[in-house]
C-alpha cells in the first residue's frame, strides 16, 4: 500500500507541478477540468444519484464553460451562496444527521453538494489567478490544520469531536491544528519568499487581529469539510468517495476539506480587498 500511495503521488506530482508552474491556460484548463469530473462523479455516487456519468458530464460542461468566462461570471456571488449553504444547511446536519439517501430531500442535499464543490474549483481557478503560490499557500494552511490535528490527538486526544463520523478525531486535535495554523501562518509572514501568500497579504492588509480570526475561521471550515464528506461516505457505506487514486482514495478524498476553505478565502480577498 505505501508503495502504491507514493508511486500515485509522484503521478499526482508530475501532473500538477507543469499544470501550475508553467503558466498555460489550456493546460491548466483541461487538467483542472478532469479532477473537477472526477469530484462530481464521486458526488453522484456518493448520493446514489442514477445516471452518475451523464450528469457528472453536464456539470463538467458547464464548468469548463465557467473556466473560459471567469470575468462575465459573478464568482463573488458563487461563492457567498457556497459559505451560506455551508452555514446555514450542511453544517446543521453534522448534528441532525443526513437525510435517507433517496428522495426530494436527499435531491436537494445533493444539488448542494454539488454547487460547494463547483465553488470550490472555481475558486481555485479564482486564486490561481493571483499566482501559483497564492494558491498554494492557501491549500497549505488546510494540510497544516490537518497535520497539526493529527499529531496533537495523538499526543493530547481524549474528548471525541465527532465519534458518530469520524472516531480518529479530538477536540484536542482540532484545537492544536487550529493553533499551529496561527503559528506556522505567522511566521510564514517574515519570510521575504513568501511575501505573495495568502496569509502575508492578509497580515499587511489587515494586522494581527484579522489575521488570527481568519485563520481560526479556516481551520474550522477545514475540519468541517473533513466531517461532512465523512459523513456522505459513512452513510453510503463506503470507505473512499472511489479508487481513482490508489493509495489514497478518490478526488473528494483528497480535497474533502478544502471544498468549504477555498470558496471562503476567496470571498473574503474580495470583501477584504486583498489584492496580490
Amino acid at each position: 500500500m505505501l508503495k502504491t500511495r507514493i508511486i500515485t503521488a509522484l503521478v499526482l506530482l508530475a501532473i500538477l507541478i507543469p499544470t501550475l508552474f508553467l503558466g498555460n491556460p489550456i493546460l491548466f484548463a483541461v487538467v483542472i477540468s478532469a479532477f473537477f469530473a472526477a469530484a462530481i462523479w464521486e458526488c453522484q455516487r456518493l448520493f446514489k444519484k442514477p445516471l452518475p456519468i451523464p450528469m457528472s458530464v453536464v456539470w463538467t460542461a458547464f464548468f469548463a464553460y465557467i473556466l473560459f468566462h471567469l470575468r462575465d461570471f459573478s464568482t463573488v456571488l458563487l461563492f457567498a451562496l457556497c459559505v451560506a449553504f455551508w452555514v446555514l444547511r450542511l453544517l446543521p446536519l453534522l448534528y441532525k444527521g443526513l437525510p435517507k439517501d433517496f428522495g426530494y430531500s436527499n435531491g436537494i442535499l445533493s444539488t448542494l453538494y454539488g454547487i460547494v464543490v463547483f465553488g470550490c474549483f472555481v475558486a481555485i481557478a479564482v486564486l490561481y489567478q493571483r499566482s501559483a503560490l497564492f494558491l498554494l499557500s492557501v491549500m497549505a494552511i488546510v494540510w497544516i490544520a490537518d497535520i497539526g490535528a493529527y499529531f496533537a490527538g495523538k499526543a493530547f486526544g481524549k474528548r471525541k469531536l465527532a465519534p458518530t463520523i469520524s472516531p480518529g478525531k479530538s477536540w484536542e486535535g482540532a484545537i492544536g491544528g487550529a493553533i499551529a495554523v496561527v503559528v506556522l501562518t505567522a511566521a510564514s509572514t517574515v519570510v521575504p519568499a513568501l511575501q505573495d501568500t495568502f496569509a502575508t497579504q492578509l497580515m499587511q492588509a489587515k494586522g494581527v487581529p484579522v489575521f488570527v480570526v481568519v485563520m481560526l475561521l479556516i481551520s474550522a471550515a477545514s475540519v468541517v469539510g473533513d466531517l461532512f464528506e465523512s459523513m456522505l461516505k459513512r452513510r453510503a457505506g463506503m470507505k473512499d468517495s472511489s479508487q481513482l487514486l490508489p493509495g489514497h482514495g478518490g478526488v473528494l478524498d483528497r480535497v474533502d476539506a478544502l471544498i468549504p476553505v477555498l470558496p471562503l478565502v476567496a470571498l473574503i480577498c474580495a470583501y477584504l480587498n486583498i489584492t496580490h
